[in-house]
Order: C-alpha cells, then sequence, then structure tokens
C-alpha cells in the first residue's frame, strides 16, 4: 500500500483518493478470492497500519469494513495496547465514527466460544482453566478500553441520544452515499433505500408539484424511518460493547460509570419511541426475512437492550436504578408495612440517577412483557432480564412490587393456559418463577387461588416434570420455601400450608423422593454443563434439609430400595458418589464464587461443605456416608476425572 516505483529519501504522501482504491481492490479480492482475508490477517503490521488510516475521515468507512473483515478470520486476537496512538484515535472519532469503530471492538473483547458457553463440560471448562493462568487477551482488551479517558461517557452518550439529536441530514447522506458506492453487496443498505423509495413514492403521490420535485425534496429531507434505522444500528454495536464490558472482570467499575452518566435513565426515555417502538408499514426487514425474523435490526436491538438488562441488574445493587423515585418509595412502603428493615440498597440508591418519568425501566418491561405474542422470541430475554432483577439475596418488597404487577399470574398463564412448548421460555419462566415465590408466603397464596382447580395443577406438574433440568430451580425454591415456611408458627403460613396444592404435594416424602432419584440420574460427571450443573445443587439442597431433621440416612436407604426397584443396584448411587467428588474440585476451588449458592438457598457455604464431605465419607459404617449403601459388588467410586 506504500508506493515504491520511486526511490526517494522522504515518504511521498499518498492521495486519499489512490488510498480508496486500494482499500477497495482489497476489499473486494477479499471477497472474490478464498484465503487473502486470512493472509492478511496474519500479517499484524498491517493489521495494526489498518487502524492509522482510520485517522482520515474520508477513508474511514472503507478502513473499518476492511478491518473488521479481517479481524473475523484472524486466529489470535489483536491486543488494543498496540495500535498506535490508541486514546488519541479513539478521541478523533465523531460520535458517527465511533458507533462504527464499535463493530471492531466487538471482535476484540469478546471471549472466542462465548456463543454456546451453557454446552461447554465444566470438566472442560476446569481443565482450561488450569491452562490459562493470566487474564485473557479480550479480559486485557477490556480494560485498555476502560483506562481510554471519556470513553464509557461517550458510549452511554450514543446510546442514549434521541433519533432528533443525531447529525444533520447532509453528512448522514453523505455518509450512506460512501457505504453505498463502497459496499454493492450491502443489504442493509439495499432495504435502507427501499424504504426510503417508498416514502419518496408517498410523498409523490401525495404531493400536486411535479414528480421530480417531489423527489428533490426527498433528496434533502431524509425519510424519518432511515435515520431511525441507522440509529438502531449505531445503538446496536454500542450497547454490545457495554454489556460485554458489564460481564467482565472490571464488572463494578463499569457499573459506577455507567450509573453516573445516567445509562439507565436515558434508556427509559428511549423505550417507547425506539426500543419497543410499533412496527411502522415499512420496517426495515433484510432480503428474503420477514419481520419477526430474528436477524433485522430491529429485532437485534431488543434482544441486546434485554440482555444489557440482565447483565445490569445481576447480583449488583446497582439493580434499583431500573426504577422511578415512586417505584423506590413504594419498596420502602412495602418492607414498613410487612414490618421489615428496608433493604440497604434502597435507602443507598442514589436518587439523582434512577428513571424518571411515570414509569422506571422494570415496570415498562413488565408491561410489554404481558402483551407478548405467545410465540415470541422476547418472552426468554424478558423473562431473564426481570428474574437477574431478583437474583441474590431474596427480597420481600422485591418480589412484592411484582406480585402487585400481576406477575405471577402472567407467568401462570404462560405455562399452563398457553402450554408453552418452547424449552427455553419455559426454563426462563421456571427460573423467574422460583425466584418470584421463594420463602413468600403472599405468593404462594396467590398461586394457589390462580391454580384452582386439580386440571390445571396437573398440566403445571408436567410442564415440571417435563424437563427437570428446566425446572430443577423452581423445584429447589418449593422446597426451601416448604422447609421455612414449616418451622413458623404463623396462622396465615399455617393456612396457606393446609390449602396450597403445590406446597402439600412437595411435603410428601414420596414426591421429594422422586425428584431427588432423578435430579441425580439425569447428571453425570462428564455430561454437566453450566447449564444442568443446577441439577446437582438442587438435589443436595433436599439431602441439606434432610440433614438438618437427621433424616440423611433414611434418604439414602430409600434410594437404595429404589436401585433396587429399578433392578440396578449402586448405579445411583455410585454417580453421585462421582458428582459430588466433583462438586468438591469444582467449588471448592479458590476462585470459584460460593455466595450465589449462599445467598440462594439461604444455607451458609459451611453447610455445603460439611454436608458433601460427611456423604463422602469413607467409613462404611457411618449411617450418613453414601459407601455405606452400596453393596460391595457393585462399589465404583474410584474413578478419576480426565477430560474424555
Amino acid at each position: 500500500m506504500r508506493p515504491t516505483l520511486i526511490t526517494q529519501k522522504k515518504k511521498q504522501k499518498i492521495s486519499d483518493d489512490l488510498i480508496k482504491d486500494c482499500l477497495s481492490i482489497l476489499y473486494n479480492t477479499c471477497i472474490c478470492t478464498e484465503g487473502v482475508t486470512r493472509r492478511l490477517a496474519e500479517r499484524n503490521d498491517f493489521v495494526l497500519f489498518l487502524f492509522t488510516l482510520m485517522t482520515n475521515k474520508k477513508t474511514f468507512l472503507q478502513t473499518a469494513t476492511l478491518i473488521e473483515d479481517i479481524l473475523g478470520v484472524k486466529k489470535e486476537m489483536i491486543q488494543l495496547d498496540d495500535i498506535p496512538n490508541l486514546a488519541s484515535l479513539v478521541s478523533s472519532f465523531d460520535q458517527q465514527q465511533l458507533a462504527n469503530f464499535c463493530r471492531i471492538l466487538a471482535v476484540t473483547i469478546s471471549e472466542l466460544d462465548t456463543g454456546s458457553d451453557d454446552k461447554h463440560t465444566l470438566l472442560a471448562k476446569n481443565a482450561q482453566q488450569k491452562k490459562n493462568l493470566g487474564p485473557s487477551r479480550a479480559e486485557i482488551n477490556q480494560a485498555t478500553l476502560l483506562n481510554i479517558p471519556g470513553f464509557i461517557e461517550r458510549l452511554c452518550k450514543l446510546a442514549t441520544r434521541k433519533v432528533s439529536e443525531t447529525t444533520g441530514t447532509s453528512s448522514f447522506l453523505q455518509e450512506l452515499e460512501e457505504w453505498y458506492t463502497w459496499l454493492d453487496n450491502a443489504l442493509v443498505l439495499d432495504a435502507l433505500m427501499r424504504v426510503a423509495n417508498e416514502e419518496a413514492e408517498q410523498s409523490s403521490t401525495e404531493s400536486s408539484d411535479e414528480s421530480g420535485l417531489a423527489n428533490t425534496s426527498t433528496r434533502t429531507q431524509l425519510p424519518q424511518s432511515m435515520k431511525i434505522m441507522h440509529e438502531i444500528m449505531y445503538k446496536l454495536e454500542v450497547l454490545y460493547v457495554l454489556c460485554v464490558l458489564l460481564m467482565g472482570r472490571q464488572r463494578n467499575q463499569v457499573h459506577k460509570m455507567i450509573a453516573e452518566f445516567k445509562l439507565i435513565p436515558g434508556l427509559n426515555n428511549l423505550f417507547d419511541k425506539l426500543i419497543w417502538r410499533k412496527h411502522s408499514a415499512s420496517a426495515l426487514v433484510l432480503h428474503g426475512h420477514n419481520q419477526n425474523c430474528d436477524c433485522s435490526p430491529d429485532i437485534t436491538l431488543k434482544i441486546q437492550f434485554l440482555r444489557l438488562l440482565q447483565s445490569f441488574s445481576d447480583h449488583h445493587e446497582n439493580k434499583y436504578l431500573l426504577l422511578n423515585s415512586q417505584e423506590l418509595n413504594e419498596l420502602s412502603a412495602i418492607s414498613h408495612k410487612a414490618n421489615i428493615p428496608e433493604v440497604d440498597a434502597v435507602v443507598n440508591t442514589d436518587r439523582s440517577l434512577v428513571c424518571d418519568g411515570k414509569r422506571g425501566l422494570l415496570t415498562r418491561l413488565l408491561q410489554v412483557m404481558k402483551k407478548e405474542p405467545a410465540e415470541s422470541s422476547f418472552r426468554f430475554w424478558q423473562a431473564r432480564a426481570v428474574e437477574s432483577f431478583l437474583r441474590g439475596t431474596t427480597s420481600y418488597a422485591d418480589q412484592i412490587f411484582l406480585l402487585k404487577r400481576g406477575l405471577l399470574e402472567h407467568i401462570l398463564y404462560c405455562i399452563v393456559d398457553s402450554e408453552c412448548k418452547s424449552r427455553d421460555v419455559l426454563q426462563s419462566y421456571f427460573d423467574l418463577l422460583g425466584e418470584l415465590m421463594k420463602f413468600n408466603i403472599d405468593a404462594f397464596k396467590r398461586f394457589n387461588k390462580y391454580i384452582n382447580t386439580d386440571e390445571k395443577f396437573q398440566i403445571f406438574l408436567n410442564q415440571i416434570n417435563s424437563s427437570l433440568v428446566d425446572s430443577n430451580m423452581l423445584v429447589r425454591c418449593i422446597t426451601l420455601s416448604l422447609d421455612r415456611f414449616e418451622n413458623q408458627s404463623d396462622a396465615k403460613v399455617a393456612e396457606v400450608l393446609s390449602e396450597c396444592r403445590l406446597l402439600s404435594y412437595m411435603s410428601q416424602m414420596s414426591m421429594r423422593m422422586s425428584f431427588l432419584f432423578r435430579l441425580i440420574n439425569i447428571i453425570h460427571v462428564q455430561t454437566l454443563t453450566q447449564e444442568n450443573v443446577s441439577c446437582l445443587n438442587t438435589s443436595l439442597v433436599i439431602l441439606m434439609l434432610a440433614r438438618r431433621k437427621e433424616k440423611l440416612p433414611f434418604y439414602l436407604r430409600t434410594l437404595q430400595q429404589m436401585e433396587y426397584t429399578e433392578k440396578y443396584p449402586g448405579f445411583i448411587l455410585n454417580n453421585f458418589h462421582s458428582l459430588l467428588r466433583f462438586w468438591q474440585q469444582h467449588y471448592l476451588n479458590k476462585d470459584k464464587d460460593s455466595t450465589c449458592l449462599e445467598n440462594s438457598s439461604c444455607i451458609s457455604f459451611t453447610y455445603w461443605k460439611e454436608t458433601v464431605s460427611i456423604l463422602l465419607s469413607p467409613d462404611r459404617t457411618s449411617p450418613c456416608a453414601i459407601v455405606s449403601y452400596i453393596d460391595e459388588a457393585y462399589m465404583d467410586i474410584d474413578r478419576d476425572f480426565s477430560e474424555e
């Protein structure tokens, strides 16, 4: 890319047009000839050189597009630290360029295979962690970005600016022009142009002027839907980068900055007009796709927004910024009325940073959630976002706040009345229901009022039993709640205990044993993943509560009898023994965060560890050791785990 025809002492300045032509040739060669992109990607010096071309506005878009293609195939992630003068490069970008730059950043800060994180076995992940002792490239790149002065603040501004605040029509048209001449295959722009033409035709038929005049006016007055689409595509990139940073190692630092720069109130103000806007007649759709397909920018923005809310409120006290002042006062009132202390995080929330307007973001989300069609792909993400607000230490006030807004009835309607079939959606609803009802007697009372016939209750049980991997968190919540209610001497609690179908069902020993048997049977050390390891923890919760009541030997003996009934002596208990040994390896690792287990169960982690040790005791005379219940002939507990 540097002219070498004439040997000269000083470097010649290449004209912008020549650079553009070079980029154009390279880009088209990459598209047309296999292997070119990969070979370019292997040249680190070249990739870093491309970044220096981004300082020139005239060649910015071409350079950005080529870099994006090259990084997409690069085997090793680049280190942002290596880019010459990164901070001054970023500060030279206008907001439009920064949004485009976020597309490139996305590749440099995301772990390479996080997409299927839930599907990777824990054995494989643990083995990988032992190999990688230091932070990954992606984590180093995240730290680099956070150290760029003003970077997060500018992202928050971009994410929350209104469409009316975007740059004037002329520079916008110029950029479209650039894109359009440069990327013949840009589907999105084809679609944008279609939208523009539709609106141009509309205005020319409505106008009594010569059609030529109408077209020129459309040329200068950019159609609103094009502006909106453009803004949506920018926000998509920005929200993605913020979301990744919120889930990274510097989470607390990012949280603090995002709160300070009022990202949440800003998104709240955009909710109706942009994020959850009604589809216009000519909503942008890519060729060969329909309006509800997951690839349209409108839909991707909604999902990205819900993922951001989920990572924002997950186990973090800043989650109360999703409410407005009146709603925070309502939480305080709920606590006072119930005569329980207010949650510290509510008291400490800085009121100048919360949502404004009639409703906070959480309440707006509940509203659209209730209106969502049964087969909508958003249901999963909506449920996840609301559930993450409830996660952590159970807060009675948070639960009542959501119960008063009819959330429980909505979830039950979806599970029972619409007999939801999607596994993902069902799992997210069961998890949300578990967090909403845990230890909350009012929620169980409401449940019983809604599930008021044996037929409805049977449908509900069928949904739970159809996949325990999906419903086990709810089973855990019911088991824990039942245990707490049985130890209370309150008349209201006693009444609900006697009337509630769900609690009566779970109070039967045979039902608890049936759940325990199946939970242990559906998982094996070799197949444990982030998604199904909860089955192991749920089975442990059932046994810890049994141990508290000194019933552990009875449970183990019953498991042994169930094995014999199934004609497979030892198959459950050997498997459980292996699972618990893996549990020790996994959770007693110094990096593992055990507070999640404590918070969600209200059982101290020490008690978890002790229970596992007792169950794994090698003493065959101990009534609480698993080995005491496996006949010598069927013993198979000494195998080592290896990543197979």
